[in-house]
């Protein structure tokens, strides 16, 4: 998958598969919507499809992503064949 991405988003890409502890939901956010499509759910739940590969996320309580987050949109990136360069 061919996705032109701006300095911030190649930034929180290289955060999230770099395995950091400190990527701001925001910003996964904001690379999900630049990558795919999000819909965002009454319930609170956040749909992305990117790439033909569907995920649902609840979305962290705090600014910052757990681990597993992490884990989560690594897979659904990697599926999409999104990785850093």
């Amino acid at each position: 998958m061919r996705v032109k991405l701006d300095h911030e988003h190649r930034d929180t890409l290289e955060q999230v598969f770099s395995h950091s502890r400190n990527v701001e939901w925001r910003r996964v956010l904001s690379l999900l919507e630049a990558v795919g499509t999000v819909t965002q759910h009454r319930n609170g739940k956040i749909e992305v499809v990117v790439g033909g590969e569907t995920h649902v996320f609840l979305p962290p309580r705090h600014k910052d992503v757990d681990e597993q987050l992490l884990v989560d949109v690594r897979k659904l990136l990697r599926h999409a064949g999104l990785e850093p360069a």
